[in-house]
């Protein structure tokens, strides 16, 4: 267990951490999420880096990093709806397509075919993390910042930002969408093979 495995593991924490503070309604609590996710990204960017340049890629880095990562980010999704910043329909899509692609995966690997993430994948990843950082930026303001300010301010802030957070939400959903058809249309030949 070295330095970069420690890290991504530490990101299964912060994931945890993450959906405490969105569950409770303390002050600042908002504020604590969003740093939360930006460390989570940073070790992210770090555990690759050190991995790549320092320690070496492990087989278990390489199995857990994107887990991890996966965990993270639908634990930051599924926390959303019950914020009600998102409806259930665009996490479940969303969550869906992360499942569709790793069974994909297992298969090619049965198969003796290694599918990496290709730049689909990698655009999709970027959007997710921009939205979800986006969303609890929002949330702090609405929550932390505007709190004890002027009310008529803060409702019509929140009005606005209830329509924002949904037009993020389709558009988390179409990248997700297109970028999990192409791992099946790209992969195609080998799901052929396999219903025969």
């Amino acid at each position: 267990m070295n330095i970069p495995n420690m890290l991504t593991m530490s990101r299964l924490g912060m994931a945890a951490i993450l959906m405490a503070l969105l569950s409770v309604s303390f002050p600042f609590t908002k504020s604590l999420a969003l740093i939360v996710f930006v460390v989570a990204g940073i070790t992210d960017w770090l555990d690759g880096y050190l991995a790549r340049n320092v320690y070496g890629v492990t087989s278990f880095g390489k199995l857990m990093d994107p887990l991890t990562d996966k965990v993270l980010v639908c634990a930051a999704f599924v926390s959303f709806v019950e914020l009600r910043l998102l409806p259930a329909w665009i996490v479940v899509v969303i969550i869906s397509r992360e499942f569709l692609v790793t069974g994909l995966r297992l298969l090619a690997a049965s198969k003796g075919k290694v599918i990496s993430a290709g730049k689909w994948g990698k655009h999709k990843t970027v959007w997710q993390i921009l939205a979800i950082s986006v969303l609890l930026l929002g949330l702090a303001i609405q929550q932390d910042a505007l709190r004890l300010g002027d009310p008529c301010l803060l409702e019509r802030y929140t009005f606005a930002f209830g329509y924002i957070s949904f037009a993020i939400g389709i558009g988390v959903v179409m990248i997700t969408v297109a970028s999990g058809m192409m791992y099946f249309v790209e992969n195609r030949d080998l799901i052929r093979k396999h219903i025969k």
